[in-house]
């Protein structure tokens, strides 16, 4: 059996264990080390099984997602999203549909210092919808509100899902999170202008809420300086060149725990659930990238991401035509897997193949990151949305996902965009110093 064969029973291997729930990581291993040892021999696969852990695990890059991933958890246990949503709301909440704007805007800085989507959902799920429920917004522009507010957590840095990008294709972690500002804020512009002009068209659909004083605005300031500050000094940093990405992450971890302890916000039993679940998040993504690690080798030694290179390099047609079609393919995964399963399965085949037809592999991250975020509000998979299910039981997860579909339309315009103007991007980037 040749191994271009192997290599291709390897993946439709490891997407029937993709699809009989077996752990991303525990499939990864198993298929690349079996892959190896069919390829080759037993015990250079065993080799590799018992060196790459090591080797993975110690690298200095990985050092950066224990620390950005303890930041969000130290401001998410002290309850900083509370006070962040109320600031956002006394300025904006009393315009028709301020609060789904509202809900927007507050998910949109707090991805700023949580890097997770999962993290950026379920705070703004327990925050936002109880406030619109309150003031009778409708139960499918409230959670779709939090729905795609929830998906700016991978995209606006610290973003761990790009770290795990930077690592997997040597890509520089600095100009990836730094290239997700724009784009970041540029989605967060389009979901607010899709809720203002529903509300606008239908404005029954969110009540008009009471103004705040002007006294009241500006004391609500106070609870947005903190995280202000610890952006600049981490995602600052590393764009002016003052910090690597792992220096950025130890300064804003003890910040974020400094602002804690000051104020008071963080018990000793949030102190510890923070460091465990840290450990627990950071174990996962560390057994992730080992088996992504050996799955890679796997399919190196196939030869099957060379052949398809070679193969499509060869064909004329446009790149773009290639783009759009490897987009389409996206789309469709984003429905049946999740995320990192994605990343892991894909890009040892897809970034080389990207980068010869001349597209900018930083670029090329956060577009994976944009339809990733599709694939995270669209049925049948939808994490998003059970996780606001999840929260809001009493909402039914289908009127949930219909609600979802204007901001399904604008995640798809902003993913135009970008593709048509890649300088959306890479402007950034490019003026990084250091």
């Amino acid at each position: 059996m040749s191994a271009e064969m192997i290599g291709f029973l390897g993946i439709v291997a490891l997407l029937v264990l993709f699809a009989l729930k077996v752990p991303v990581s525990v499939s990864l291993v198993i298929v690349g080390t079996v892959g190896i040892g069919f390829i080759r021999n037993w015990e250079t696969a065993l080799v590799q099984l018992g060196s790459t852990p090591f080797s993975t695990a110690s690298s200095y890059s990985l050092s950066v997602i224990p620390l950005f991933i303890l930041m969000g958890m130290f401001l998410s246990y002290s309850g900083f999203g509370n006070d962040l949503y109320n600031a956002v709301d006394s300025w904006i909440g009393h315009i028709r549909g301020g609060l789904g704007i509202t809900t927007i805007g507050t998910s949109a800085l707090f991805a700023s210092i949580s890097g997770s989507v999962n993290a950026t959902t379920a705070t703004m799920a327990r925050i936002a919808l109880p406030e619109m429920k309150k003031y009778k917004y409708d139960e499918g522009l409230s959670t779709s509100a939090v729905a795609a507010g929830g998906t700016l957590g991978i995209l606006i840095p610290p973003s761990v899902i790009l770290v795990l990008y930077g690592v997997l294709t040597m890509e520089p972690i600095g100009k990836l999170l730094i290239a997700g500002i724009i784009p970041g804020i540029l989605q967060m512009a389009l979901f607010m202008a899709v809720i203002y002009f529903i509300v606008l068209r239908k404005p029954e659909l969110a009540p008009v809420t009471p103004k705040k004083p002007f006294i009241v605005k500006v004391k609500s300031l106070n609870s947005v300086w903190p995280f202000a500050l610890l952006f600049l000094l981490s995602i600052g940093g590393i764009y002016l060149g003052f910090f690597t990405p792992t220096e950025a992450g130890g300064i804003g971890a003890f910040g974020a725990f400094l602002l804690a302890i000051a104020t008071r916000r963080l018990s000793w039993a949030d102190f510890k659930t923070s460091l465990n679940e840290t450990t627990r998040l950071t174990a996962m993504m560390f057994f992730i990238l080992i088996g992504a690690d050996i799955f890679s080798k796997f399919l190196a030694l196939s030869r099957i991401p060379v052949a398809i290179t070679q193969y499509v390099s060869e064909l004329d047609v446009s790149p773009m035509l290639i783009m759009f079609f490897i987009l389409v393919v996206y789309f469709i995964l984003g429905m049946f897997l999740e995320g990192l399963a994605i990343f892991v399965l894909t890009l040892p085949v897809v970034y080389p193949l990207i980068i010869e037809l001349g597209f900018n592999g930083v670029w090329f991250g956060i577009v994976m990151v944009l339809v990733m975020n599709i694939g995270l509000v669209t049925p049948p998979l939808g994490l998003s949305v059970y996780i606001i299910s999840g929260v809001a039981k009493d909402i039914p997860i289908e009127k949930i996902f219909r609600g979802i579909i204007p901001m399904l339309l604008a995640m798809i315009l902003c993913l135009v965009l970008i593709v048509l103007f890649p300088q959306i991007v890479t402007i950034l980037p490019d003026f990084m110093k250091g």
